[in-house]
């Protein structure tokens, strides 16, 4: 199981994760970047880390 954090002072608010998320778990809540979906669906493919152009995301493995 993974836990995906991201850090809403680094979050620039482009929403370049929100799509490519194949667990579709993130979305855009007043321009920054929020797990909206089922955190316990996290996958841990770290794509989110991979395409956030300020590094505002980690993943944790529980």
């Amino acid at each position: 199981m993974f836990m995906v954090s991201i850090n809403p002072d680094k979050c620039a608010g482009c929403g370049s994760c929100v799509d490519p998320c194949p667990a579709k778990i993130l979305g855009m809540v007043d321009d920054k970047a929020e797990v909206t979906g089922d955190a316990a669906e996290c996958m841990g493919c770290e794509t989110c880390i991979e395409i956030c152009p300020s590094g505002a995301f980690t993943i944790m493995e529980l």
